[in-house]
């Protein structure tokens, strides 16, 4: 039972209602730490189990703390502790790193892999190359305070940022890394957000089912002079990241 005791005594003959009492003994477990953000409560058989009570009193406790935000339920898989969002302004000049520490958490980014490969189509036209251009690919995930919010490729253009790939495994930083070839400044020129259901990669990643959406952005670099330096795809775990689009910031 997540490690929460499995009886509970509760004031059957007191004024205040019994799914008042459980909706309390639930905010004392959420407060004290025994259950955490993005944690699953137990079933509403266990916990009616655990107070002694039908799991109508359960539920009419769990909908309440849903419509005070405390709770997020999903069809099918249980409620859950609410997360609070990271921020992330997405401007001109968007740096997940440097959002992550104007909030004042920490942040890192993680690689899984990285090589040189022929471009695909789609970032043919990002990176505006030619056909048979290669590309430098990294994959990499971020997390922050410990937990993992993101899942991410970039492809850079091979013949510009020919060794990014393993200056990024030692900077670990988009970047210094592009600043280690040059480019000290580098502005969003596009980003395309949308809410889609991940693959079995991406939700293994994220630590997540499959069936839970994320939010998922494509995003163009430029240089000052306009041209593309960074073709970005990210998957963001929807219930840890806020996406805040600011254009002009």
């Amino acid at each position: 039972m997540n490690g929460i005791e499995s009886t509970q005594a509760l004031q059957r003959r007191g004024r205040q209602p019994l799914w008042q009492q459980i909706e309390l003994a639930l905010l004392q477990d959420i407060r004290s730490g025994t259950l955490r953000e993005g944690m699953q409560l137990p079933s509403a058989r266990d916990l009616a189990l655990r107070f002694g009570v039908n799991r109508q009193t359960v539920r009419h406790a769990i909908e309440s703390l849903q419509e005070r935000g405390v709770l997020r339920t999903e069809n099918g898989c249980g409620s859950f502790v609410q997360e609070h969002p990271y921020r992330y302004l997405i401007g001109r000049r968007a740096r997940f790193g440097r959002a992550m520490h104007d909030l004042n958490v920490s942040s890192e980014y993680r690689l899984l892999e990285s090589g040189v490969q022929p471009a695909s189509r789609i970032v043919q036209r990002a990176l505006r190359l030619a056909s048979g251009q290669q590309v430098q690919r990294i994959v990499y995930a971020s997390s922050v305070e410990g937990r993992q919010v993101d899942y991410s490729q970039a492809w850079f253009p091979h013949e510009r940022f020919p060794g990014i790939c393993a200056v990024f495994e030692r900077e670990r930083s988009i970047t210094r890394s592009l600043a280690a070839f040059g480019v000290h400044d580098y502005l969003r020129q596009y980003t395309a957000v949308m809410a889609r259901l991940p693959n079995a990669e991406v939700a293994r990643e994220l630590g997540q089912s499959t069936r839970r959406p994320v939010l998922h952005v494509q995003s163009i670099n430029v240089d000052p002079h306009g041209v593309p330096v960074q073709f970005g795809d990210t998957w963001f775990a929807g219930d840890w990241i806020q996406l805040l689009l600011a254009p002009d910031a």
